[in-house]
């Protein structure tokens, strides 16, 4: 089954492009089932390619999926046109008496600030606290993942003094879950952080860590009492996502390490080659996987 999108959104002639099943309104209008409604929280700057990111994975399962696009009230996005924010996202206030079955909160690039100085936290926090009754399952991306763990659990984030950047092996140190169904032994996996998240502490605050690197520390982790999902990188990058952010550090004059073990021998002219496509598929397969096989049919029973 594909995965429905307004035609007008510029996923949905990418993702066609592509060869991925989208349809639009009219089309799922005729199909008698329930789509999976699936919501992405989309804190990026640039939102059109993270759009498409997110709605690659999760467009990519057997089943039908309905995509919502939030937003923060209290913030106004610098990066993407108003017209674009007006016609496809809705502020969280429009859907607070809504039920999705899943809810992906993206990573943003405020790592440097603390979570109660970003200018939106106190409502990211009510709709996080929102998310236990009105969501079947979160996932939190990066920092998206870190506030998630803060919030409740008071993990805290930690500075590097580098920024962990490029593409590190993980460690699948938990086979059986069932989000990592298919994975290998271990993975590669994109990196783009100035803070961490360490796995003592957060298996100490109560979550169970699926994926570890040795180098940047945990990437994948469930926490079982409140049911959500944080993965600190970032699977859903494209092929040169790392490489317009190197190639705009170096334009602008800032101090950047080239990313490790991306480059094809540490040559940028060089062409890239994805090594974390199949995986980021399998992990968004099996989270979609898992919604559909525990959420209730009838929507409004979500959270009760």
């Amino acid at each position: 089954m594909p995965i429905k999108l307004p035609a007008e959104l510029p996923a949905y002639k990418v993702l066609t492009g592509e060869g991925v099943m989208v349809m639009s309104d009219a089309v799922a209008a005729r199909q008698d089932i329930r789509p999976l409604r699936i919501a992405l929280l989309n804190l990026m700057p640039k939102k059109v390619q993270t759009e498409n990111q997110f709605a690659r994975l999760i467009g990519a399962t057997p089943l039908q999926i309905e995509f919502f696009l939030i937003r923060m009230s209290t913030h106004k996005s610098k990066n993407t046109a108003a017209s674009h924010m007006e016609q496809f996202y809705r502020p969280f206030p429009d859907v607070r008496g809504e039920k999705f079955d899943g809810l992906i909160i993206t990573g943003a690039p405020i790592e440097h600030l603390r979570f109660d100085e970003v200018d939106y936290w106190d409502e990211l926090r009510e709709l996080m606290d929102w998310s236990l009754t009105n969501v079947h399952s979160t996932m939190g991306v990066c920092w998206g993942g870190m506030a998630l763990a803060n919030h409740f659990r008071g993990v805290r984030k930690h500075d590097l003094d580098a920024k962990a950047f490029g593409c590190f092996r993980h460690d699948n140190i938990a086979p059986e879950s069932p989000y990592l169904r298919g994975f290998s032994d271990d993975c590669v996996i994109p990196v783009s952080r100035w803070t961490e998240m360490r796995r003592g502490e957060m298996e100490e605050a109560g979550f169970r860590v699926l994926l570890d690197s040795k180098e940047v520390g945990p990437c994948l982790a469930r926490d079982e009492d409140h049911g959500f999902l944080c993965i600190f990188n970032h699977f859903e990058y494209d092929s040169g996502t790392l490489k317009e952010e190197y190639d705009r550090d170096v334009e602008s004059g800032s101090e950047i390490a080239m990313p490790v073990n991306y480059f094809p021998g540490d040559d940028p002219s060089r062409p890239l080659q994805n090594r974390w496509r199949s995986h980021a598929h399998l992990l968004y397969g099996n989270w979609v996987n898992e919604i559909y096989q525990s959420t209730p049919f009838d929507v409004e029973a979500i959270g009760s």
